[in-house]
C-alpha cells in the first residue's frame, strides 16, 4: 500500500491555507476552515491521499485510527464549533435574536482564528496517521478461529474485576480506566460476534454485559460513555447489518444530543449535589428529560465545543503568558511516574490547572475544572508550529501503536478492534499532554503484558 504522491498530503492543508488567505473576512475564513475538515475527511476516508488498506473490507477495519478515532477526535475538535460561531453572529436556536444587533468583530475574528487552528491540527493529525498506515503486518501470531468468540468473553469478564482491583490500590487507579474500557470493548465485540453466528447463550450473556455497561454509562454523570457505547456497538455490528445500523445509530445519536444535556445536568444535580441514590437520580433525570420545555442551545454553544476556552488561551498567549516550550512535556514526564513509586509526586491536576489560572480561563478561587484540550497544549507549547507538531505526532503514534497491536495479536480483530480500541481509547478524546501521555505509556505497558500472558497461556500461538 503506497502513497500516490507527496502533493496529495499537501492537499490536506489547502483548507487551512485558503482560510488564512481570507483571514480579513472572519466569517468566510471560519466557514472555509470548518468545511475544510469535512474536505479532509473526504480525501482521507476515500483513499485519495493514500489507498485504504486492502487486507480487509472497508466495513471490517473501522476501528483502525484512520476511521473511528479520526472521526470522533477530529470531528469533536473541528466540527462542533458551528453553534458557537452562529451564536457569535447573533443567532439563538438558529434564529437571529435581534436583526439590529451589532456583531462583535473581535470575537468573530478570534473564533475564525481558532477554527483555522483546528483545521491545521486536523490536517496534521491525518497526515501523521496516513504516513504510518502500513497494513497488513507480517503475521507472527494467531488465535484459532473457533476460540476467538470465547476469548473475547473471557477478556471481558476478567478485565472488569481486574479494573476494580486497580482502583483500590493507591497509585494504580489509572489502570482502572484502561481495563474497564477493555472489558467494555471485549464484551461489545463478543456480542457482535455472537449475534450473526446465532449463538443464543453467548448473545444473552454478552447482551446482559452490554446492558450493565450501558447502565453504568447512564449513572456515570457523563455524556461521553453513553455516546461511545452506542457508537462502538454500531461499528462492530455494521459489517453484518449495514442497513440496520445505518437507519438506527444515526437517529439514536441525534436523540442523544437532543436529550442527554438535560439528563446529565439533572442527574448530576441530584446525585452529586443532593447526594441522592444513583437509581433515584437517574429516574429524576429521565423525568426531567422527557418533560423538558427549554432548548439545548446553551449546551450546543458552550459545552459541545471547547472553542470558547481555546479562544481564551489564544488571547492570553503569547500576549500575556509566554509560550511554554517544552515545559508541558517535562511535566508529562513527571506524570508518567506511578505515585506508588513516588508518593510525593506533584498532583497532575494541579500542574495542568496552573496554566488555566495563568490564562485566567478560570478564577483560582473557583472550584471549576477546565483542563485544556490536546490541541490547546500544542498551541501553548509553540503556537501554530506547536499545533502542527503535536497533532502530527498524535496521529503518527496512534497509528504506530495500532500497527504494533495487530503485529502482537495476530491481526485486526484482537489488535486494533480489541487492544487498541480498549486500552488506547484515550486517543478518541484528546486530553491534556500530561493525562494523555501518561495513559498512552502505561497502556502500552499493559498491552505488552497482556501479549505475554496470552502467549504463556498458549492462546496466542506463533506462526
Amino acid at each position: 500500500m503506497e502513497s500516490k504522491g507527496p502533493e496529495r498530503y499537501l492537499a490536506l492543508f489547502l483548507p487551512w491555507a485558503l482560510a488564512s488567505v481570507f483571514a480579513s473576512d472572519p466569517a468566510l475564513s471560519y466557514l472555509i476552515a470548518w468545511v475544510g475538515s469535512f474536505f479532509i475527511f473526504l480525501l482521507s476516508l476515500t483513499g485519495w491521499v493514500r489507498p485504504i488498506p486492502a487486507d480487509l473490507r472497508f466495513s471490517d477495519q473501522l476501528m483502525r485510527p484512520l476511521f473511528v478515532m479520526q472521526i470522533i477526535f477530529a470531528g469533536y475538535m473541528s466540527c462542533s464549533s458551528i453553534f458557537y460561531f452562529l451564536n457569535t453572529l447573533g443567532y439563538i436556536d438558529f434564529e437571529k435574536a435581534n436583526a439590529g444587533s451589532v456583531i462583535n468583530g473581535a470575537s468573530l475574528a478570534m473564533v475564525a482564528q481558532c477554527q483555522r487552528y483546528y483545521c491545521l491540527g486536523h490536517a496534521a493529525l491525518t497526515t501523521g496517521i496516513l504516513l504510518f498506515m502500513r497494513y497488513p503486518q507480517k503475521k507472527k501470531y494467531y488465535v484459532e478461529g473457533g476460540k476467538l468468540s470465547s476469548l473475547l468473553m473471557r477478556v471481558a469478564f476478567i478485565s472488569y474485576p481486574a479494573s476494580l482491583v486497580f482502583i483500590q490500590i493507591p497509585g494504580l487507579s489509572q489502570f482502572y480506566y484502561q481495563f474497564n474500557a477493555l472489558s467494555f470493548i471485549a464484551g461489545t465485540l463478543a456480542l457482535a460476534f455472537a449475534i450473526p453466528l446465532r449463538q443464543p447463550v453467548n448473545t444473552l450473556i454478552c447482551g446482559l454485559l452490554y446492558c450493565f455497561n450501558l447502565y453504568s454509562a447512564f449513572t456515570s454523570g457523563f455524556k461521553e460513555p453513553i455516546i461511545i457505547s452506542i457508537i462502538v456497538l454500531g461499528v462492530f455490528l455494521y459489517p453484518s447489518y449495514k442497513k440496520l445500523v445505518l437507519i438506527t445509530i444515526g437517529p439514536l445519536l441525534l436523540l442523544c444530543f437532543m436529550f442527554l444535556p438535560t439528563y446529565v445536568s439533572t442527574f448530576r444535580g441530584a446525585a452529586w449535589a443532593e447526594d441522592a441514590d444513583v437509581d433515584e437520580s437517574a429516574q429524576i433525570a429521565l423525568d426531567a428529560t422527557l418533560n423538558q420545555d427549554d432548548s439545548n442551545w446553551t449546551f450546543l454553544v458552550y459545552r459541545l465545543s471547547e472553542i470558547d476556552m481555546f479562544a481564551a488561551f489564544v488571547q492570553s498567549t503569547p500576549a500575556n503568558v509566554d509560550y511554554y516550550g517544552t515545559q508541558i512535556l517535562a511535566q508529562s514526564g513527571i506524570a508518567v511516574i506511578p505515585r506508588i513509586f513516588w508518593p510525593e509526586k506533584p498532583i497532575t491536576e494541579v500542574l495542568v490547572m496552573e496554566r488555566v489560572y495563568a490564562a485566567e480561563v478560570v478564577n483560582r478561587m473557583s472550584a471549576a475544572s477546565a483542563k485544556p484540550a490536546f490541541i490547546v497544549d500544542g498551541y501553548l507549547s509553540g503556537g501554530p508550529v506547536g499545533i502542527f507538531l503535536a497533532l502530527f505526532i498524535y496521529g503518527a503514534v496512534a497509528q504506530l501503536i495500532s500497527v504494533k497491536a495487530e503485529s502482537l495479536f495476530g491481526g485486526y480483530t484482537l489488535g486494533s478492534a480489541l487492544i487498541f480500541s480498549g486500552l488506547f481509547q484515550v486517543f478518541w478524546r484528546g486530553l491534556s499532554f500530561e493525562f494523555l501521555i501518561n495513559s498512552v505509556v502505561w497502556s502500552y505497558v499493559s498491552m505488552l503484558i497482556i501479549h505475554r500472558i496470552l502467549l504463556a497461556a498458549n492462546i496466542l500461538k506463533r506462526v
